[in-house]
């Protein structure tokens, strides 16, 4: 690559910092897994995708140093009160660090926090994400993964070749995988298509004799018979949502079955493309099920995925990825409730009224934005969310456990793990807690998997969904 090749990609960067990881500072393979017997072509291409991405890393970890000699580390941002450093906006080339997928060797699993223990629960699945538990006792898989456009910019294209190194991009297996557990050993041993040729499947919801799901594109309901193996039947969709970007979309019913709730995210990291683009995003919905309308619940939210209800309350809950560009811990993503109308800053400001000198301003959304509950550190990428009730786990009280799928904007990765959030009258009320680590391996370099969903099993097990290690973790008591 020449000076001004590499001139070029500097001036293609974004003034504002970009959504996905383009930027490594190790060692890059090739981005894609492919057959030994590809066509000339395709192995032409893996190469240069290869020596653009080391190129790029090259860059990237001169920036990474530099700023590792600028700013002194920082506590991590977590709690009611956090400690939130001052921004400190990376322009065109944002820090990243961002690991190679390698997955589980046998026998290899994550590191359960003392008194629990941990084995899988199916293996060898293709990018599972979200799980949904049916009422007989089947575990439902949504199975996908984020899917490349046609790259806008050489840094785009230097950005889907890292995410494709990190398994963040590839071919999207769009269906819903039906796990059962025969002999209620823990592990499954039926496996089935549940549902296949869906958009990018994530959320799942049963209420009553309806089955929905959270594609890309929108929420779609289908007839379901108690205890089927499988749904063909034609959908219907129920709202239509803009794809791209941030494309999971989860779902989850209200108690009394009458309401669905959706979480839609950001197209970009802060609107760099135009406020207007992002209409209808970056909030969460709520669907009316008899009277087919839908509404935006809350919004200021940038990409708000697990949705929870605090049970003594009926509170809703969500965890948020917050924006890149600002620094290690700046600012975390969080834990809140939700409030019906509430707005909560995105893009204008943060954690509350903190402003984004990068965005054009808003004065009176910026008066109005709701200061979270509780952050969650920077860039941890928290997106799985369930109520654990206490005594589900031995020495866990109730409380909030967050699947964290880690971070890539910062010098020092940060979740790769699954914590718990403790709650007394209805908020949180202390320190978190692990309850699975050891999904990154201790030089950081690589990721053997990267937990995001979380829910109850049918067993009163912990079920987790790890889309880099291909595989549904189980977490019980030690005894």
């Amino acid at each position: 690559m020449t000076k001004i090749g590499i001139d070029r990609m500097r001036k293609g960067a974004n003034r504002t910092g970009i959504t996905a990881s383009w930027l490594v500072d190790e060692t890059v393979q090739s981005p894609y897994d492919v057959e030994q017997d590809a066509g000339h072509r395709q192995e032409h291409f893996m190469n240069f995708s290869g020596i653009f991405a080391r190129v790029v890393a090259l860059i990237g970890a001169a920036a990474l140093l530099w700023r590792r000699t600028q700013d002194a580390a920082h506590k991590p941002a977590w709690g009611s009160a956090p400690v939130i450093p001052e921004a400190k906006p990376q322009g065109a080339i944002p820090t990243l660090k961002m690991p190679t997928a390698r997955g589980w060797s046998e026998g290899q699993k994550p590191t359960a926090a003392p008194g629990l223990k941990v084995n899988a629960f199916a293996k060898d699945l293709d990018h599972p994400r979200w799980m949904n538990v049916l009422p007989n006792g089947d575990v439902l898989i949504a199975e996908s993964t984020q899917i490349a456009g046609p790259p806008r910019s050489v840094f785009h294209y230097a950005m889907q070749a890292t995410m494709r190194r990190a398994a963040a991009l590839g071919v999207s297996a769009d269906r819903i995988t039906l796990l059962r557990d025969h002999d209620g050993d823990g592990v499954a041993e039926g496996r089935g298509i549940f549902m296949e040729g869906l958009s990018q499947p994530f959320g799942m919801a049963l209420v009553g004799d309806t089955f929905y799901v959270g594609n890309t594109d929108g929420v779609v309901a289908f007839p379901y018979s108690a205890g089927a193996d499988r749904i063909t039947a034609e959908g219907r969709k129920l709202v239509a949502f803009k794809p791209g970007g941030h494309w999971t979309r989860s779902l989850l019913p209200s108690v009394d079955g009458k309401k669905l709730y959706a979480g839609v995210g950001s197209l970009s990291n802060i609107a760099e493309s135009g406020i207007e683009v992002e209409e209808g995003r970056a909030a969460i919905y709520e669907l009316d099920l008899a009277g087919g309308t839908s509404r935006i619940f809350a919004s200021g939210l940038r990409n708000a995925v697990g949705l929870a209800w605090e049970p003594t309350t009926s509170v809703l809950w969500t965890v948020v990825n917050e924006r890149d560009g600002l620094g290690d811990e700046t600012p975390p993503d969080y834990l809140t409730s939700v409030r019906d109308g509430g707005f909560y800053g995105w893009p204008y400001c943060y954690w509350g009224q903190t402003v984004d000198d990068r965005v054009p301003q808003h004065p009176a959304l910026v008066a109005k934005a709701i200061t979270p509950d509780y952050a969650l550190g920077g860039h941890t990428a928290s997106l799985g969310l369930c109520w654990l009730p206490a005594g589900t786990l031995p020495g866990f009280p109730d409380g909030m456990v967050i699947g964290q799928h880690g971070s890539w904007n910062r010098s020092t990765l940060s979740g790769y793990a699954v914590v718990f959030v403790p709650f007394e009258n209805g908020r949180p009320s202390g320190p978190p807690r692990d309850i699975l680590t050891g999904f990154l391996a201790p030089d950081e370099k690589v990721s053997y998997g990267r937990p995001v969903g979380v829910t109850l099993g049918p067993d009163g097990s912990l079920l987790v969904a790890d889309d880099v290690g291909n595989a549904i973790w189980r977490v019980t008591g030690e005894r």
